[in-house]
Formats: structure tokens, C-alpha cells, sequence
């Protein structure tokens, strides 16, 4: 039985490991002390939510992280989901939906507004779990990106 909790600093090796395999998805190198930093400073600052999967025996099997923010449009809180990872060994075995339902009710549970994701166009795996659990593609509005470093 899988256990959806809050992530904890006790989690920052294998939660690190987890971000590690999540970026290299995403075809980055491995970079395991990055990966922690970059944890370690989000849960310092306490500027993300991270939920984590944790499995019968303990272990992490996978992650959401969401950052906090606002729709000046709507004058409401937005919440954008960031990252949503899932170990290949517990893969379809309903972690990344249930990972989704808790983010969804952390949401709810902070008077969230909306959640926005973007995800891969060739993710057609996870769009088909995200239009399972309702979300719909957008389509009115076009997502713009501009590297400034």
C-alpha cells in the first residue's frame, strides 16, 4: 500500500535521487548533489509544496512538487504543478494518480483556484492520467518561454 505525504528533510537522499532520475527523463546529465541542493533550498525557503509516495517498506517511489501563485485575471490563487515523477519499477501502479488526487486536495485544502501543468507533447502516457483525473488541454491560450541566463 502506497502512503501520499508531505516531504519531509528526512526524505532529502531519496527524494534527491527521485529529482535525479525525474531530470535525466527529461534527458539533463545526473547530478545528485544539484538535485539535493535544489531540495534542500525549496524546503528551506518553503517555497514549494512537495508530496511524496512512500511505499509499505518505506522507500520513495515518487514525487509532485507545486509552487504557489496568483491570477491577477482572476484575483485568485493559482497553483502551477511543476513536477510529477514516478519510479519506473511503480509505474502503472495508480502512484503518479494518486500523487495527482493529493495535489489536487492540498490544492483544494488552500483554497486554490486552479492548478496549471505543462507537460511534453510525446508525454502521451501522462496526458492520458491527467485527462483521466479531468484536466483539460488548453487551448485558448498559446505558452511562451524566453531563456534570460
Amino acid at each position: 500500500m502506497t502512503q501520499i505525504r508531505p516531504a519531509v528533510f528526512d526524505d532529502l537522499a531519496p527524494l534527491s535521487e527521485l529529482l535525479d532520475g525525474y531530470r535525466q527523463f527529461y534527458q539533463q546529465p545526473s547530478d545528485l548533489p544539484a538535485a539535493r541542493r535544489f531540495l534542500e533550498l525549496r524546503m528551506g525557503l518553503g517555497d514549494s509544496y512537495i508530496l511524496v509516495s512512500e511505499a509499505s517498506d518505506g522507500s520513495l517511489t515518487g514525487f509532485v512538487q507545486l509552487y504557489p501563485g496568483v491570477s491577477t485575471v482572476g484575483l485568485n490563487a493559482r497553483w502551477t504543478l511543476n513536477d510529477l515523477f514516478v519510479q519506473p519499477a511503480s509505474r502503472t501502479q495508480g502512484t503518479g494518480r494518486a500523487l495527482m488526487e493529493a495535489a489536487a486536495r492540498l490544492a483544494q485544502e488552500h483554497g486554490v483556484a486552479r492548478l496549471i501543468l505543462m507537460t511534453q507533447v510525446e508525454n502521451q502516457r501522462a496526458q492520458a492520467l491527467y485527462e483521466s483525473l479531468g484536466w483539460q488541454r488548453n487551448t485558448a491560450f498559446y505558452g511562451y518561454l524566453l531563456d534570460v541566463k
